[in-house]
């Protein structure tokens, strides 16, 4: 029996004018198009999934600092999944192989047993489901259940990154309703404080053109009342990528993602360098596993889930 690509096995789906690759090594969204144009920086089958293309983040996104933290005075130690920083990177499922639990034309749901282990000696049931829509585009939802005896840190979010048309960010404008921005310290990006965007380069509250600006912050203080950014309904926030020949992309949660990263994915190689914008919706900022800053902290038996859309023009 032939093995299946790299990636893992394929899943398509399609709405309308969207369609969307499903692969099952990460629960990976590995391709979506509209009207045959790319909205994600997308990937081939065969593979390995470069720089976290269209993965779920959990049970934390972003960074562990160190890949270290405490519960109840005991200091847990998390595998360095960002080993030229020294930290643990956007959790425990990107490469897991997830099984399929429910499939049709416009849709697919994956799940997997997030194993205790040490580190993070919590088991979790995780559900990643993809619906796509032919107005709205692609719903995208990961939903968890606590399966162990303790409450278990936890947090979430994607990580694709936008295509707006072709050529480099440089020349799109992006749109993001956010009043504040986490600095960083440093080539290891240490979580600084607070900052307000006001007179900075990371001020995008009006769309204007991005240029040449190297972003890798999250952001907060979004506005979810939906009228700043064009979002469809109240209670949501939208970030929109916008290419100068009128066509884009947009992504569009709501409040169980107060936070988002930012990301132009500045490459040392010009050829794959600011190819697509990576924005990451999550529940909670980096290192929050330290800090607690909006950590969810799931009884046993607890329950969260989230979702985000992504919507072509």
């Amino acid at each position: 029996m032939p093995l299946p690509p790299v990636s893992g096995s394929q899943h398509v789906i399609t709405a309308g004018p969207y369609q969307a690759a499903i692969a099952s090594v990460g629960a990976t969204l590995r391709q979506l198009t509209f009207e045959g144009r790319d909205l994600i920086v997308p990937f081939a089958d065969h593979q390995i999934r470069p720089n976290y293309r269209g993965a779920v983040l959990a049970p934390w996104p972003n960074r562990v600092i160190d890949g270290r933290y405490t519960v109840d005075g005991e200091v847990r130690q998390l595998p360095l999944t960002e080993p030229n920083r020294g930290h643990a990177l956007h959790g425990l499922v990107a490469w897991t192989n997830f099984e399929v639990s429910t499939a049709g034309p416009d849709h697919v749901g994956l799940r997997t047993v997030v194993e205790a282990r040490t580190g993070y000696p919590h088991r979790l049931a995780l559900e990643v489901t993809y619906q796509a829509d032919a107005v709205q585009g692609l719903r995208w939802s990961v939903s968890v259940t606590n399966l162990s005896a303790q409450a278990a840190p936890y947090g979430t979010g994607p990580h694709p990154y936008l295509v707006a048309g072709p050529g480099r960010l440089d020349e799109c404008w992006f749109e993001l309703p956010a009043s504040d921005y986490m600095t960083v310290e440093g080539e290891r990006l240490l979580p600084g404080k607070l900052e307000s965007v006001e007179g900075t380069a990371f001020d995008f509250r009006q769309s204007r053109r991005l240029g040449p600006v190297m972003i890798d912050h999250a952001f907060v203080g979004l506005d979810f009342s939906g009228a700043s950014s064009g979002s469809p309904r109240p209670g949501t926030v939208r970030a929109s990528l916008r290419h100068p020949s009128g066509s884009g992309v947009a992504i569009t949660w709501d409040k169980a993602c107060p936070w988002v990263q930012v990301h132009t994915a500045d490459l040392p190689v010009a050829q794959a360098s600011r190819l697509g914008l990576a924005v990451e919706p999550m529940t909670c900022p980096p290192d929050a596993f330290n800090s607690g800053t909006d950590l969810i902290w799931l009884e046993p038996g607890g329950r969260h889930r989230a979702e985000w859309v992504l919507t072509g023009w």
